[in-house]
Formats: structure tokens, sequence, C-alpha cells
């Protein structure tokens, strides 16, 4: 882990040790150096993530409801960006848990720790092609690699790190699991919405209005009658999108 060169290997050679032996990777990582080296894992990361994500997205997978074309490829440049940022907000609140733990480690030491738990990001993409199993696992390894680097690094007691990191795995796991329950839910109405709108047909329904000054009353009158039926089978419609929403989220 040197901070004057680039190196792929390197990167790659890290992420298999925090995935494969955090115990022996944390015990070892340098405190200090500089941010270049945790910084550029993040990144790569972020950027085997932000691929792999597209990926999937583009055939289906993965993200709830899916992303299409150039949005799923946005993915690829927002995906390191967000790492990158979060990489940072992260340390830092993780950091103040740790200051209140009892560690006497600066910010970096945060940051390096948080920073080399981006290792899993990439497996976690690959599993988000199974709804909830994702999130969960991620919690649970990602807050397991800090109760790591809790005691390996921070020096901070097994048992004092257990709670502080076992607590904080459930209210994530629970909080985690009913924000990816309400954005398929999203997803699935979504879906049911636009195919109210389309047997509706919406569109044509406010064309249809376009040129009332230049109709006769009579003509008037019907247009907005038939507008009126438009409205009303797209209201039903609606209802039922949102009913058979809420029938498949239970059924999930």
């Amino acid at each position: 882990m040197s901070d004057s060169t680039f190196n792929l290997g390197t990167v790659i050679d890290d992420a298999k040790k925090v995935i494969t032996n955090p115990v022996d990777f944390y015990r070892n990582m340098p405190t200090e150096g500089g941010y270049a080296d945790p910084l550029i894992f993040v990144a790569v990361m972020g950027a085997v993530t932000g691929l792999l994500t597209t990926i999937f997205s583009l055939v289906g997978l993965g993200v709830p409801g899916g992303m299409i074309g150039g949005f799923a490829l946005m993915a690829i440049i927002m995906i390191p960006i967000a790492f990158v940022i979060g990489s940072f907000i992260g340390a830092a609140i993780i950091f103040v848990v740790w200051k209140l733990m009892g560690s006497d480690k600066d910010y970096e030491t945060a940051y390096r720790c948080t920073a080399y738990s981006f290792a899993i990001s990439p497996v976690m993409a690959i599993i988000s092609i199974i709804p909830y199993l994702a999130g969960i696992i991620k919690t649970l390894w990602g807050f397991f690699l800090l109760y790591v680097a809790s005691i390996e690094v921070h020096q901070i007691k097994a048992q004092t790190a257990k709670i502080v990191f076992g607590v904080l795995t459930a209210i994530f796991v629970f909080v985690g699991f009913g924000a990816e329950r309400s954005a398929r839910n999203i997803a699935h109405w979504g879906d049911r919405a636009e195919k109210a709108m389309s047997n509706a047909n919406v569109p044509e329904m406010f064309k249809d209005l376009e040129n009332m000054e230049d109709m006769t009353p009579e003509e008037a009158g019907k247009q907005v009658g038939e507008f009126m039926k438009g409205l009303g089978a797209f209201s039903k419609g609606m209802e039922e999108a949102i009913k058979e929403a809420e029938k498949e989220a239970e059924e999930e």
C-alpha cells in the first residue's frame, strides 16, 4: 500500500485480503501515510461497482425498476463519485463513534479503516440481483469489518465493539429493509401507473381540449364529456395500479 504510484494489482490484492482475511489485513494496515492509497482504492471499487450496476440495470436486474439507456451508463461515473464523497462522510461519522468508544486514533486512521471496507461493494453489486438479500448482507458484512477494525486498529475491547456494532447493525438492517421495500413498491407502482396512463390515453385526453375555443358549444360540451370519461378511466386504472403494487409487495 504505497502512496507513490497507482498499482491496480495492489488494489486488487488489498481487496482480496479485506474479503478473505480482514483480521490480518486490519492488523497490518498502515494507520498513516496520506489519503492517496485509500482514496484510490475507494475510486476503483466504485468504478467496478458502477460497471456491474450498469450491466445489471441494462438487463433489468439489481435495481428496483431498472435503469435505461443513459441513466444506466451514468452509474459508471456517478457511483465512483458517490463512493468517494460517501467514504469521507462515513469516516467522519465512524470516527466520532470510535472516539466515543475510547479510540485515540486520528481521522486519517478512521478514513483508512472505512475506505478499505468498500472492498465488499463489487460483491454486493452482484448479489443485488436478489431482492433484499444484498442490503442485509452488506450491512452485516460492512459492520463486521468495522468491528474487526475496532479491535485490531483502534484497540477497543471486543465486548464493547460487539455491543456497539451489534446495535448499529440491527438498526441499519431494519431501516435498510424498509427503504428497499419502499423503493420496490415505488417501482411496482410506477409500472402500473404507466400502464394506466397508456390505457386511458392521457396525452390524447388533453390534446382533444387544445382547440376548444374553435368549437361550437355542442362540440365543446361533447369533448369535455369525453375528457371526464377518460379521466374516470384513468382514475380507476390508477386505483387498480396501487392495489396491484401493494399486493405484489405483500407477496414478496
